[in-house]
């Protein structure tokens, strides 16, 4: 099996972008919130040029935007990248659990998101619900063994959380899916790839309807 570590930041300002790429991924940071130059670089404790760096990255990426005279604000997608958002999901995540096999570290970790989906659930969190699916499809993808793959979905996932953000409504748009997530593991944990691919399939195409319909929904208001 090849080597599934992530590729890891060569300069402070990669780190750097990692690290706000994580932060809109975990809910950190939220769409339309327009980001304090000063205040961010202090909290990150590094110089702006450094944070400058960074926020050109993700400018290009499309998770950040930058106005003059208005600074630099987080992206709020549309129904348009939603729908490619989706598209590259199901090629990507599918493509990735056809090949799963039970003692995969992408399993495991796949089995810590779902324990921690389900404590979220409990204690009625319904960020950290959201987090913890985001860390479930994260893992589907270190099933396909590649560090480069796996960066490329970190983007991904940071415009999936965004459009979430978008809706702010984590309790519909992620408890409906936290039982099809642990299905979907038993299919993994059982050796059943095909079974499991075909659930997730249906999984994408339900989710992707209930995030359009939200978002069609909260474009009316």
């Amino acid at each position: 099996m090849n080597d599934a570590s992530p590729i890891l930041p060569r300069t402070l300002g990669e780190t750097i972008t990692q690290e706000i790429r994580r932060m809109l991924v975990e809910g950190e940071l939220v769409p339309g919130q327009r980001l304090s130059e000063a205040a961010l670089a202090e909290h990150l404790d590094i110089s702006r040029n450094t944070l400058r760096e960074a926020f050109r990255v993700l400018t290009r990426e499309g998770l950040l935007k930058h106005e003059p005279n208005r600074g630099v604000t987080v992206a709020e997608p549309d129904m348009a990248s939603i729908i490619d958002i989706y598209r590259v999901r199901r090629f990507i995540e599918c493509k990735a659990i056809a090949q799963a096999y039970p003692q995969h570290p992408g399993t495991l970790h796949m089995r810590e998101a779902v324990e921690l989906g389900v404590r979220a659930r409990e204690s009625k969190d319904w960020v950290a619900v959201g987090t913890a699916n985001m860390m479930f499809h994260k893992s589907i993808v270190e099933l396909a063994d590649s560090p480069r793959l796996q960066v490329f979905y970190g983007q991904i996932s940071a415009e999936l959380r965004l459009a979430f953000g978008v809706l702010n409504d984590p309790q519909f748009l992620h408890l409906p899916f936290l039982d099809m997530n642990a299905s979907i593991l038993t299919c993994v944990e059982e050796g059943r790839a095909v079974d499991a691919t075909t659930m997730l399939d249906a999984y994408l195409v339900q989710s992707e309807r209930t995030v359009l319909a939200a978002y069609e929904r909260s474009m009316k208001r």
